[in-house]
């Protein structure tokens, strides 16, 4: 057995996706029984094709350690933002300038302009793991992130031409967002939880409360100007990771607190271009060197839905080869199909 391996999300995941949940707290995997349960379901529909709107769609993977039976992180696809009963909500950051002749004085402000859009990009997003698991070896953070693309290449068709990623910007410890201290409070009488976890199910109140015109940043406080478009600690490796396989920051943030967007489009991703079909010609032995190791993943017709593993892997103009024990686990042979993503 492997020691670790990626699969579609299960309903009956919920206690386990929990406890993963209360690590980090995010609106796409807030630590909320509830919120957990309606979104097992929802993965569940989106595995089995019950939803047939594909841009309703959303994908939920979960990392487990094979040898404890035990969910150790989870990563998500979110196939499209932005629908007529809930639009992709964002703010721009718009820099403006200013000059007076009479007085001879020249500004530069940035201004922050509330957008909506109802046929948005696929976000990737959800990445959790645990804190013990975050240095072994196999770099299992890099794998969780890995398999979204991987899934997305083999969906190709279900997934919009534009990708997002959503980053957490620096937060105090208790949660607070000092951008929506500044700005949302005042504007809708909601914290920043309160907020940000009524907007994963209703985001009406965004566009009915939030002014409509450009809001300049220099009014702000000091502490709220600091966090917009910024970086939290904790998401820095996810943002360099981004830009290395092609993501840029869009000069968009989030409403809430002022994370920044980054954006690519879909097939110029070097993730996604890398990932590609082929029938394996052969099988390496366990003792066997391999050229390089690889995401290795397969649908099936039965719960989980999909299966995706670290795997030893070689591939020339005459072999298509991948290691026994990732054969056996994804209970594949010579002669079928796989989809694989070479890791560099």
């Amino acid at each position: 057995m492997l020691p670790y391996e990626i699969r579609g999300a299960l309903p009956s995941d919920e206690d386990q996706l929990l406890k993963v949940a209360h690590h980090l707290n995010t609106v796409n995997l807030p630590e909320d029984r509830e919120a957990i349960h309606t979104l097992l379901e929802q993965a569940q529909k989106s595995w089995t094709g019950a939803i047939k709107d594909p841009k309703r769609r959303e994908y939920v993977f979960v990392l487990v350690d094979s040898e404890k039976q035990q969910i150790i992180g989870t990563s998500m696809i979110i196939a499209q933002l932005g629908r007529r009963d809930a639009p992709y909500i964002f703010v721009d950051v718009i820099d403006e300038e200013r000059y007076s002749g009479t007085i001879d004085r020249h500004f530069n402000h940035r201004t922050l302009n509330i957008g909506y859009s109802y046929n948005g990009p696929t976000e990737i997003g959800g990445l959790i793991l645990l804190p013990d698991y975050r240095r072994v070896p196999e770099r299992l953070g890099q794998f969780l992130s890995y398999v979204r693309f991987l899934y997305i290449k083999m969906n190709r068709e279900l997934f919009r031409d534009e990708l997002l990623a959503e980053l957490l910007p620096p937060l105090e410890p208790d949660g607070t967002s000092h951008l929506w201290d500044a700005v949302g409070r005042h504007f809708t009488g909601l914290t920043y939880a309160q907020a940000d976890r009524l907007s994963k199910q209703n985001k009406e109140f965004i566009k009915a409360l939030f002014p409509e015109h450009p809001i300049y940043a220099s009014l702000l406080p000091k502490l709220a100007q600091d966090v917009i478009g910024k970086v939290g600690h904790q998401t820095r490796g996810v943002e360099k990771m981004l830009r290395r396989v092609g993501f840029r920051y869009a000069e968009r943030v989030d409403p809430f607190d002022g994370g920044p967007h980054f954006t690519a489009m879909t097939d110029e991703v070097s993730l996604v271009q890398r990932t590609h079909k082929v029938k394996l010609t052969a099988l390496l032995a366990r003792d066997e060197m391999a050229d390089q190791r690889a995401v290795v993943g397969v649908t099936i017709a039965e719960s989980p839905y999909f299966r995706a593993v670290l795997a030893a892997w070689s591939e020339d103009e005459e072999n298509v080869r991948l290691g026994e024990e990732a054969a056996e686990h994804l209970a594949v042979g010579v002669g079928d199909e796989v989809w694989v993503l070479p890791l560099e």
